[in-house]
């Protein structure tokens, strides 16, 4: 479905990813994980074409994407949910839902699409007249996952989804999301929770220094004392 293959992405002239390769298969869920500044956010970015690659290459089922815009990306049935949200806070929740179903295919089914992430998500429901700007961080994790949603997405991205929220709504953002892949929906899971991320993935890389370092099956990494010892405080 998704292959990076080589990548190198610059700010200015300073390296960002080194060389970096992955993939996310079909009705998959991976996760990333690494420090702080690991490149974790810029990996995410260029796979979306906000930033561009130096060298390598990023496909999405067989085609080179490495050059295209993100609205393209999306009607081929790739979205993000950028890390801190991103909502339009001026506009109503409804009016932030709205705007994710803007390419042809997600508009003609936009109604069903709507019912389905107030289903998923039923603190939502009750807030669609609202200013998305006032809700809690946690109502507007939701409806950014939500207005991702709406774009029919087959592969969905996620940056640090869990970032800044408590920990009871941490737990309701897990469950959602695992209900989405539940539903046919590619993963990809970029986040800083890691006990989370290699609970609910099948698969993890790890990144540090823009670099992956290792991956495998989530549940080997979760008992490797190397990642236990650096990401789990054990």
């Amino acid at each position: 479905m998704l292959r990076v293959d080589q990548i190198q992405v610059n700010y200015g002239a300073a390296p960002a990813l080194w060389d970096v390769s992955l993939e996310v298969k079909t009705g998959e869920l991976v996760s990333v994980i690494g420090p702080n500044g690991a490149g974790k956010t810029t990996l995410i970015n260029v796979i979306m074409g906000l930033n561009r690659v130096k060298s390598g290459q990023i496909e999405w089922e067989g085609e080179t994407i490495s050059t295209l815009a993100p609205h393209l990306l999306c009607e081929r049935g790739v979205a993000l949910v950028p890390e801190s949200r991103r909502l339009f806070t001026g506009m109503s929740v409804r009016e932030n839902l709205e705007l994710g179903a803007m390419h042809p295919a997600a508009r003609a089914v936009r109604n069903h699409t709507f019912d389905q992430v107030c289903e998923l998500f039923p603190a939502v429901r009750a807030k669609l007249d609202q200013v998305s700007g006032t809700l809690s961080g946690g109502q507007q994790q939701m409806v950014a996952i939500g207005r991702a949603m709406m774009a029919l997405p087959r592969l969905l991205l996620l940056d640090e989804p869990s970032l800044g929220l408590a920990p009871s709504i941490v737990g309701e953002m897990f469950r959602a999301i695992e209900a989405i892949h539940r539903g046919g929906t590619a993963v990809m899971l970029v986040e800083q929770n890691v006990s989370r991320a290699l609970a609910i993935s099948q698969r993890t890389y790890v990144l540090e220094n823009g670099r992956v370092i290792t991956s495998g099956p989530s549940s080997e990494l979760s008992s490797n004392a190397e990642i236990r010892k650096a990401y789990l405080g054990l």
